[in-house]
């Protein structure tokens, strides 16, 4: 008869390697206070031995669980859609998180029962900090979480007066340009397309389009959609139903652009002859519509990437910028 291989121990590694079981303790908890050669030591009788530090028990000591939430306030729906910015957040941040040892726990919250179970769910200790993506309004969990110790980080400016951490985009800067390209090309009723008012995206980019339409003396021609492609058809139809005469559209994102593509296709409207359209994305499909969509590129993995990279720092006591705010480019091609 066979018996389970008996599991080695902190005191068996000390053993081995001729230190206490506390000096042990300190190297598997990833202390920095031992020195190198003990550290070595230690670890290679870590390593002869097969031992495998208990996790529950090292939480315990370290207060730390290894784990980080990712917050997506959005129905699963729209998360697994074939919008591909929350795939590329959840991309980047999955790399970081990678490359730290951490273990990512995706979680949805479309409602408030989904809030305060989330928020349950930190304070219980079971995360190490928590970064919310596509905040919408004045949505109260990432302050709530930081009033209650919990490290918290933003994917986009949070509206009203929440004093937490983002990490976003140059919105503003990015709509400009957009506008820029299409007065320079010699368009003349430039419309939009915006995307939702409750969320900092849809107002900063809305924002950028009317600062540079006013330094051109054009007049603003604005619908709202939802960053849906459905949405984009819905606005589009609404923009040639208020000014026929309309010759080019920005978009406040790529998948509601292919939506405005094929209104306007439908309404025999060629693009970019009659109508050129820019988006905002540089999501993969704007590659392949027809005609290719000029857009502005947003680093949606390394947005991810940032947000995990922040939320890492301040998980780990250090300080971090209030604003952390990634640029934009222009990006041509035959839709305008």
């Amino acid at each position: 008869m066979t018996t389970a291989r008996a599991r080695p121990t902190l005191e068996k590694v000390a053993l081995r390697a001729g230190v206490s079981r506390a000096t042990v303790s300190r190297v598997v908890n990833g202390s920095t206070t031992v020195a190198p050669d003990i550290r070595d030591t230690v670890m290679r009788a870590v390593q002869e031995l097969g031992y495998v530090p208990n996790h529950a028990a090292r939480s315990l000591v370290t207060q730390r669980t290894n784990s980080i939430a990712l917050v997506l306030p959005e129905p699963s729906t729209r998360v697994f859609s074939d919008d591909q910015f929350f795939p590329g957040i959840i991309r980047g941040v999955s790399q970081e998180l990678e490359v730290a040892d951490k273990q990512l726990v995706l979680m949805m919250a479309s409602s408030a029962a989904s809030h305060d179970r989330i928020e349950q769910y930190a304070m219980a200790g079971h995360v190490d900090g928590v970064m919310v993506a596509s905040v919408h309004g004045a949505d109260p969990l990432p302050a709530a979480l930081a009033r209650m110790g919990v490290p918290v980080v933003c994917n986009g400016r949070p509206l009203g007066r929440q004093a937490v951490p983002y990490v976003d985009v140059d919105s503003v800067s990015g709509a400009a340009a957009a506008v820029r390209h299409l007065v320079g090309i010699g368009r003349q009723r430039i419309a939009t397309i915006a995307g939702p008012q409750d969320m900092v995206a849809g107002i900063d980019r809305l924002a950028g389009y009317r600062a540079e339409l006013r330094g051109s003396a054009r007049r603003s021609i604005v619908a709202v959609g939802d960053f849906t492609r459905e949405s984009g058809e819905a606005a589009m139809r609404q923009l040639l139903d208020d000014d026929p005469r309309l010759d080019a559209v920005f978009v406040a994102s790529d998948l509601m652009a292919t939506g405005a593509m094929r209104t306007l296709r439908k309404a025999g409207r060629r693009v970019p002859d009659d109508v050129a359209v820019v988006g905002f994305d540089d999501i993969e499909l704007a590659k392949y519509t027809e005609p290719p969509l000029t857009t502005v590129r947003q680093p949606i993995v390394d947005l991810g990437r940032e947000l995990a990279r922040q939320l890492l720092r301040l998980a780990g006591g250090e300080e971090i910028e209030q604003a952390l705010v990634l640029p934009t480019d222009l990006v041509v091609r035959e839709s305008a």
